[in-house]
């Protein structure tokens, strides 16, 4: 057999006729993750450290991820994307909807981590803007400011300009060079794209003719022109690969077996630089979404162009096989979201609705094969989001692969049978088993009902408060007496934090290889981080992690909170008691 990797096959038959075809030799299965292992779920953005600028950041990540391997053997941190977003005034602050999946975005940077920012000469410049975003984070905590990414950014940015000033050492500008020829074409049409944006606007559809074709004559005169720009978006690139790989080494340092797991956004938003760059890639004028189901009599558009199946085939998976191996290049696990995606994906037309779109194949072998093959040379486990709607085979081709599942408390039931909560040992062994999710409540509101409150004071409900509140109650309802008739629930009814540790109880009780804590749920947050089906009537993506009084808590006063170590005690690993050997029975 071929050794793994992407071969290119010639064939000439006797009487001169060719043909050529990609094979992808890959092995049966992904990386595994230790056996049995907890961490924590967050929203990076929503993670302020006293010394973050307004938003959590790389420095708060690493800081995490080190105090809960060493203080509570936690093995793995798992984060939402941190993909490169659409510059804007506002910018989308959804990490779901980025400019590109192939860059990380240099607002989660942490400045002062730079070794050139020690020797910027313009300390008072900088000292300035280290005030502005202390300022921003004491809006943020103290006085009920929202996160505001923008404003993060344009204090880091000034900062960062200083910095670039800054010469490099001989090693450090040897590293930046080898970055630069490892990613290539595709980080340089990055920088450029971003330098334009300055310039034209983040929408490319709207600059002038000749800049849409990023091979184009006019283009290549841009770069050269910008070059100064292009080269400063080509080293935050570099600085922000380097917190990242910094990140996982400290985590891995801490004695985590997984460390930190990144998260794949299903797809790019139509103006931004992957589209631009790759446009063969995508199908143009089309955008992936969801059919109407139960909970959506109207389905759901999202607004992110598909990649073209034929374009992927032809290629080799080239595009594919390029973000796959950015994103593993610093991480201990990959989550994919709604990684159905990688069979099928639904395809809505412009300007139509949702019920008028359809299912496109894509060759799920192949997509599959070039995972498992990026995740083997990277050494790294993969979580699939496989939420919803489900086509049958799916989740056996995924297990097939090594790839785990997802799988959420409320909604484990016993679907084939009475309905009722399923029993621990019943659950699947290969996922990440979790309470809840970034699109979900947290456990505190599930428990209390007030996430349905919520959700009426926004004009989301389909039915009267009272329905609503009466089925909710009694699904809870269902799962408090599994807790207590197995008993997880020691304290009995009515104690909030007493049963969120029951149900992280009844996680671990579960075969799940990794059970993931999210950490709003350790300081009893009620909000959710996104709540689907709103946009300005709820400040998605903005908020940061809260008391249950709705009181903003620092990383440090989350690592110090007595409620988080009683409930991380309920994920301690036991050890067997062993008696001594003149006691033992023979």
């Amino acid at each position: 057999p071929p050794p793994h990797g992407v071969h290119r096959i010639h064939v000439r038959t006797p009487d001169n006729r060719r043909a050529t075809a990609t094979l992808v030799a890959a092995p049966p299965r992904v990386p595994q993750p230790p056996e049995r292992t907890h961490g924590f779920l967050v929203q990076l953005y929503s993670l302020l450290s006293a010394r973050s600028w307004g938003m959590g950041d790389l420095g708060d990540l690493t800081d995490l991820a080190v105090w809960a391997g060493r203080s509570v053997g936690s093995g793995f941190v798992q984060v939402n994307p941190l993909h490169a977003a659409v510059p804007g005034k506002p910018t989308d602050p959804s990490p779901y909807r980025p400019s590109s999946r192939r860059f990380p975005d240099p607002v989660h940077l942490h400045v002062e981590s730079i070794p050139e920012y020690g020797h910027v000469r313009d300390r008072a410049t900088l000292d300035d803007l280290r005030q502005d975003a202390a300022a921003l984070s004491e809006a943020v905590l103290n006085k009920g400011a929202l996160i505001d990414r923008d404003a993060v950014w344009e204090l880091k940015r000034q900062a960062l300009e200083l910095v670039v000033q800054v010469p490099l050492t001989p090693g450090r500008r040897a590293d930046y060079c080898d970055f630069l020829a490892e990613q290539g074409q595709a980080l340089e049409d990055h920088a450029l794209w971003c330098a334009l944006a300055e310039v034209h606007g983040p929408d490319w559809h709207t600059w002038p003719e000749t800049l849409r074709d990023p091979r184009s004559p006019g283009t290549a005169r841009a770069r050269s022109e910008l070059l100064d720009r292009v080269d400063f978006h080509c080293r935050l690139a570099w600085l922000t690969a380097g917190q990242l790989a910094a990140a996982q080494r400290a985590a891995e340092d801490a004695g985590m077996g997984v460390g930190i797991v990144h998260d794949l956004a299903v797809g790019v938003h139509p103006a931004g630089a992957d589209t631009w760059s790759q446009q063969e890639a995508f199908a143009h004028g089309m955008s992936v979404g969801a059919p109407p189901d139960a909970f959506n009599a109207r389905g759901q558009d999202w607004g992110l162009p598909p990649w073209r199946p034929d374009v992927l085939a032809a290629t080799g998976y080239a595009a594919y096989r390029g973000l796959l191996r950015g994103l593993l290049a610093h991480a201990g696990a990959l989550r994919i979201d709604h990684v159905m995606g990688l069979f099928r994906l639904w395809w809505v037309p412009e300007g139509r609705p949702p019920t008028d779109g359809t299912y496109v194949a894509y060759d799920a072998e192949a997509m599959l094969a070039v995972l498992v093959l990026e995740a083997h040379r990277a050494r790294t486990a993969v979580v699939g989001e496989d939420l919803g709607t489900v086509a049958p085979g799916v989740r056996e081709a995924l297990a097939r692969r090594g790839v785990l599942g997802t799988s959420v408390l409320w909604f484990e039931r016993d679907w084939e049978g009475d309905g009722r909560p399923l029993a621990p040992e019943k659950w699947r062994r290969d996922c990440l088993a979790t309470a809840t999710t970034h699109d979900l409540p947290s456990t505190a509101a599930r428990l209390t009902g007030d996430h349905v409150t919520l959700r009426h004071r926004l004009g989301l409900l389909t039915r009267s408060l009272e329905e609503e509140l009466t089925e909710d109650a009694t699904d809870t309802a269902e799962w408090l007496a599994l807790l207590a008739r197995l008993r997880m629930l020691p304290e009995g009814d009515g104690d909030e934090e007493a049963a969120v540790r029951a149900v992280h109880r009844f996680l671990r009780r579960t075969p799940a290889r990794m059970t993931g804590v999210w950490l709003p749920d350790t300081v009893g947050d009620r909000r959710p981080q996104n709540l689907p089906g709103t946009w300005d009537q709820y400040p998605n993506w903005r908020l940061p992690i809260a008391d249950p009084e709705g009181h903003p808590v620092t990383l440090e006063e989350i690592t110090a909170s007595p409620r988080l170590h009683a409930l991380m005690e309920v994920l301690r690993p036991r050890k067997p008691h062993t008696a001594p050997p003149g006691e033992r029975r023979p």
